[in-house]
């Protein structure tokens, strides 16, 4: 399977006297789909921003493949794709125009990046609209093209905040098959609040709660006990039924 490893270790970061993250110690391993699971405000975002260094620790390590953000941020940035909560898309220009800008900012230039575009809309499936404007699309076609900017490099660890956010049930359902399909095929840290999709998407998850780290393990076995909302208030039985 192709992909990079994930480590944290006692990593925490404060904003004054509030600990946004807590001591979290967690292994993502390459190539595996990892969920981050948790209710508003509980740490994920925090932490996402840690592994692609847009963020110092206050303490602790993170490591991407071995290497620090902080001290290898260009390596770093090179093995990670990015999908944020909110798309950051430019709605004026067509779909193709976007991707090729994109590819450039990584440094893609000539065949290679066209061929890196052409990847890129054949895996979202988003050939058929790379003339069309993005404010013209659906918002489900605008969470694809959003994909496909992240993966225009082939990153080898694709991180997704919040995917399926203000999407309506066929949408949703449209971009969760997409990111299924990508199982193998790098590693993926999906951020989500979701049970549904992160019972469809994950193979392992951690669960964090005000910026602790209250359960971690495969997701059917941290999902299925008998009340997994225990697990957003980071109830003590949580943490229990998922060591």
């Amino acid at each position: 399977m192709r992909g990079v490893g994930v480590e944290t270790r006692s990593l925490s970061r404060r904003f004054g006297a509030r600990a946004a993250l807590d001591s979290v110690t967690l292994d993502v391993e390459p190539g595996e789909s990892f969920g981050l699971l948790g209710a508003n405000g509980a740490g994920k975002t925090t932490l996402i921003r840690l592994v692609t260094g847009t963020l110092l620790p206050s303490a602790g390590s993170v490591r991407v493949d071995g290497l620090s953000p902080t001290e290898h941020p260009e390596r770093v940035q090179a093995q990670i794709g990015f999908v944020p909560e909110n798309a950051q898309l430019y709605p004026e220009l067509g779909v193709g125009h976007f991707l090729r800008f994109c590819g450039g900012i990584r440094r893609l230039r000539g065949d290679e990046l066209e061929q890196a575009v052409g990847a890129a809309s054949e895996r979202f499936e988003l050939g058929d609209v790379l003339r069309r404007p993005i404010g013209h699309l659906s918002k489900g076609l605008q969470q694809r093209v959003s994909l496909a900017r992240a993966f225009v490099h082939d990153p080898r660890l694709l991180i997704v905040d919040e995917p399926t956010s203000g999407l309506d049930p066929l949408q949703q359902a449209e971009v969760r098959g997409t990111l299924a399909a990508l199982h193998g095929s790098c590693t993926v840290i999906l951020c989500t609040h979701d049970l549904a999709e992160a019972r469809q998407l994950t193979q392992r998850l951690a669960v964090l709660s005000e910026g602790r780290l209250v359960a971690c393990g495969e997701t059917a076995a941290v999902l299925d006990g008998d009340d997994p909302l225990a697990l957003f208030r980071g109830h003590p039985a949580a943490t229990e039924a998922s060591a």
